[in-house]
């Protein structure tokens, strides 16, 4: 005789669309209810621990955005809240062209990442860091310290922390409002 899996309705909203309630068994990853549910495969399984940061999500909350790891937190923890996944800071365009984020154009025009394995991590780290920024600018001479905490929790395999900080710095400091003289 098996155990039935005890499972939970779980709704929240991804990428601005509302997903539920379906039924998830209780302690299940929110990783691997993107993965295996919504089909969502940008954010990572690195290390499975929550260290090297390839799995982060973006939890929207009143006082901002901010990191989540989603390997190592429970689905169910996300009911009624707000995620934005790797797949959802790029958008589409009224011609159904696809638009990347500034994030994702400045790690292209930087070459940032390498395998690309981190970078879904990166990407929301890096946008997290913007969207604070756009609310409480920094000084232009902060910036790199500013930078290097945002990314510091972030591993990269390939050594691709050169360019990423690159990235992220350049960006910041061309986009008008992120930083204060």
């Amino acid at each position: 005789m098996s155990a039935a899996i005890e499972t939970r309705d779980l709704t929240l909203r991804v990428n601005g669309q509302t997903v539920g309630p379906l039924p998830v068994p209780v302690g299940t990853s929110l990783l691997d209810f993107l993965h295996e549910w919504l089909g969502l495969t940008g954010s990572r399984m690195g290390c499975g621990q929550g260290i090297c940061h390839a799995c982060t999500v973006m939890v929207e909350e009143e006082a901002g955005p901010r990191e989540m790891r989603s390997c190592i937190t429970g689905a169910h923890w996300f009911e009624g809240r707000s995620v934005r996944t790797v797949e959802g800071h790029a958008h589409t365009a009224p011609d159904g062209s696809l638009v990347l984020s500034p994030v994702q154009t400045a790690f292209i025009e930087n070459f940032a990442f390498q395998c690309g394995y981190c970078t879904p991590g990166f990407v929301t780290g890096a946008s997290v860091l913007v969207e604070r920024l756009k609310r409480k600018p920094v000084r232009r001479d902060e910036v790199e310290r500013v930078v290097t905490e945002a990314l510091d929790p972030h591993i990269c395999r390939c050594t691709g922390y050169v360019r990423y900080h690159q990235a992220v710095r350049d960006l910041v400091l061309a986009t008008p409002g992120l930083t204060t003289a």
